[in-house]
C-alpha cells in the first residue's frame, strides 16, 4: 500500500525478528550426550605449554585459524615462553615471527602490551579472573573464556563462529547476538557437559557442520537436526 493509499491515523507495525524455539532441556541432554560418547575428553587445538602461552595463542587466533597460529607460535614459544621472555624478545621480533597471521602488527603489540601488564599488575601470572583478564591488551570476552575454561577449569561458553552456527543450527541456544548465545548456552547446556560444551562445538563445526557444505550424512545429530542449511545425506 502506499503511502497516499493507508488509511490515516495508522502506521506501519514493527517488523518481527523471531529465533527458532530452543530446544528442551531433554534434547540438549541428547546431543551433550552423543558428543561425550564419540568424543570423552575434547580438546582445543591451540598449542601451548602454559597459561601463558595459551593466552597469547588464543590472542593470535582472532580471525586465523588455529593451524596457522600454531605453525607461528611453535617459534615463538620456544623463544619466549614467559611475560618476561616476551618483553625481552621485543615487539619487533615478535611482529617478524608472527607475520603470517591476519592482523599480525596489532596482535604483535598487544603480546608485547599485555606481557607488560601481567608483569607491572599481576606478578607475571595469567590472571584467574574474567575482569582481570579483559584488562589486558587484546583481550576480549571470548578470549577470556577460553582462558578460564582450559587453564583455570571454569565452565565458561567461548563463542567462536563455530559455536555461534551450531547453537542456532541446533537449536541448543539460538541468539542473534554472540552474547545472547553463551547466555543461553549457560543456561542449556547441562552442568555436566559444561567443561567441555565449546570445544564439542567447535570441533563439530569446523569438521562436519560446516558453514557453506555441513557433511549431514556423517552428523552424529542428524536425526536431531531440523536446519534449514540441512543437506541431504
Amino acid at each position: 500500500m502506499s503511502e497516499r493509499n493507508r488509511p490515516m491515523g495508522r502506521k506501519p507495525g514493527p517488523v518481527k525478528i523471531t529465533t527458532p524455539r530452543p530446544r528442551s532441556a531433554a534434547e540438549v541432554r541428547e546431543i551433550f550426550e552423543r558428543f561425550q560418547a564419540a568424543n570423552p575428553e575434547p580438546k582445543g587445538e591451540l598449542e601451548h605449554t602454559n597459561s601463558f602461552t595459551l593466552l597469547v595463542a588464543v590472542v593470535l587466533s582472532a580471525q586465523a585459524t588455529d593451524a596457522g597460529v600454531n605453525k607461528a607460535t611453535r617459534k615463538l614459544f620456544e623463544l619466549a615462553d614467559t611475560p618476561e621472555k616476551m618483553l625481552l624478545l621485543g615487539e619487533d621480533r615478535v611482529r617478524e615471527l608472527v607475520k603470517t597471521i591476519g592482523l599480525y602488527r596489532t596482535k604483535a603489540r598487544n603480546v608485547v602490551l599485555l606481557s607488560e601488564k601481567l608483569i607491572a599488575k599481576f606478578g607475571g601470572e595469567v590472571p584467574a579472573s574474567r575482569e582481570a583478564l579483559e584488562s589486558l591488551p587484546g583481550v576480549g570476552r571470548k578470549t577470556a573464556n577460553v582462558v578460564l575454561n582450559i587453564a583455570f577449569g571454569e565452565i565458561t561458553h567461548a563463542v567462536d563462529t563455530h559455536v555461534f552456527r551450531i547453537a542456532n543450527r541446533l537449536r541448543i541456544a539460538p541468539g542473534k547476538t554472540v552474547l545472547a548465545v553463551e547466555l543461553g548456552l549457560e543456561k542449556a547446556v547441562p552442568p555436566e557437559f559444561g567443561r567441555h560444551a565449546h570445544h564439542w562445538l567447535i570441533l563439530h563445526g569446523r569438521y562436519t557442520c560446516k558453514a557453506l557444505r555441513p557433511e549431514c550424512g556423517r552428523c552424529l545429530q542428524n536425526d536431531l537436526c531440523d536446519s534449514p542449511d540441512k543437506r541431504a545425506a
